[in-house]
């Protein structure tokens, strides 16, 4: 944060800079360019580049970069203007020349040319400092640590019924040593003298006075002089952990959930493995049924298996083939919803490949007395006096005499 000190000691720089007024464009960055979005952003995707781009330029984790500083003050400022709907319409207007001094809305004076009255620090800890816990701003890289991810491989059904099922992780969590503090057992953190346990420490440079996050102590105000030799003092180590992870009923291939693991929370996305049996369409299922030639003629009874239970179906006389049965209530349960879909069960004919002799006399026969055949049947053909079986007579003549 940038304040005149308390001296008495104007700055010519500074009066005009205060007074200087114009409606001439200035030099100063696009404020949609510095956070990388389109002037039709939403507050949402504002919110989410200021985000990324906080955590690339933030002077902690920057030390090296002179560039950083100023980088992260222009992310700062280009924030806090976008975030408002009243001056981000404002600067949508009249540009960087909207806020002069004297034109800044809830009390904010801006002037062109100038570094703004924001603090860049105080800004990142209002927004994402619900993330840190209460931890120091040392901590920092804590608040970006981003959820790891897993793969879980389930079964058709261990998918469609739910499961509880056991994987392991490695997470980071407290340290068994030194139980999260970060210091060796029996040792105590000692109040940081450079900052006077404040966190914060205050740079002169000329004419201007900085405020930024401690560099003796990382912004945490205290100083460890026996870090733990586990966790280097981190007061976290990766461990590996088994859990239980509750699948929900109905859950699909490719569905991710989130779920917590201690302080931290871990993202699982699920493998459904294909079916054997069925044939998934949301939350409904699909099967196939074959019944004999004999079944679908005349009707009849037949099992098949269902997702929950054994099913017994009742065959109609004379179904057809892709006729398809109905079952309602016995698919999977909805995961975003409530109840459960549907089971339709497709009818198949099963056609025998082979027959033994009296079946295909008895078939003959039955061909003889067909009416609606579209073509030829082998073994039957039509006469002026009506169909006639080709060899029929040799093959019953076979049959009494199988000797000869």
């Amino acid at each position: 944060i940038w304040y005149w000190p308390r001296l008495g000691i104007k700055s010519p720089h500074a009066v005009y800079a205060l007074s200087f007024h114009t409606s001439a464009p200035c030099n100063k960055e696009d404020f949609y360019h510095i956070l990388g979005v389109p002037r039709t952003a939403t507050q949402k995707e504002i919110k989410k580049a200021y985000y990324q781009m906080a955590k690339k330029y933030h002077p902690d984790t920057n030390k090296d970069d002179p560039q950083a500083k100023e980088k992260f003050a222009q992310l700062a400022e280009a924030y806090e203007v976008l975030s408002d709907e009243g001056k981000r319409k404002q600067y949508d207007t009249y540009g960087s020349t909207g806020f002069d001094a004297g034109q800044g809305g809830g009390g904010q004076q801006y002037w062109t040319g100038q570094t703004s009255n924001i603090d860049p620090e105080e800004l990142f800890r209002k927004i994402f400092g619900e993330f840190s816990g209460g931890r120091g701003f040392g901590d920092f890289n804590a608040i970006f640590d981003q959820p790891q991810e897993y793969f879980m491989e389930l079964t058709f059904t261990q998918a469609a019924k739910g499961v509880n099922k056991e994987m392991s992780v490695n997470i980071e969590a407290a340290c068994q040593r030194c139980d999260g503090r970060g210091h060796e057992p029996g040792t105590k953190v000692q109040h940081c003298h450079f900052c006077n346990g404040s966190g914060m420490e205050t740079v002169n440079t000329g004419p201007f006075v900085m405020r930024s996050t401690c560099r003796h102590c990382g912004g945490k105000g205290t100083v460890m002089s026996n870090p733990c030799h586990s966790c280097r003092g981190r007061g976290q180590t990766k461990q590996k952990k088994t859990v239980m992870v509750p699948v929900p009923a109905g859950v699909e291939d490719g569905q991710t959930v989130r779920m917590p693991v201690g302080k931290k929370e871990i993202f699982i996305t699920f493998r459904v493995q294909k079916s054997p049996v069925f044939r998934r369409d949301g939350a409904d299922i699909h099967s196939d049924l074959f019944v004999s030639v004999a079944q679908a003629i005349l009707g009849g009874t037949a099992r098949t298996q269902g997702l929950y239970e054994i099913l017994n179906l009742s065959i109609p006389a004379g179904v057809q083939t892709d006729h398809r049965i109905h079952l309602s209530g016995k698919g999977i349960a909805r995961v975003s919803g409530y109840g459960f879909g549907d089971h339709y069960v497709h009818v198949k004919i099963k056609v025998p490949k082979t027959l033994t002799d009296r079946q295909k006399s008895l078939l003959m026969s039955y061909a003889e007395d067909e009416t609606e055949v579209e073509g030829t049947v082998n073994g039957v053909t039509a006469t002026t006096t009506g169909k006639k079986t080709i060899g029929q007579t040799f093959l019953l003549f076979s049959l009494t005499y199988p000797s000869l």
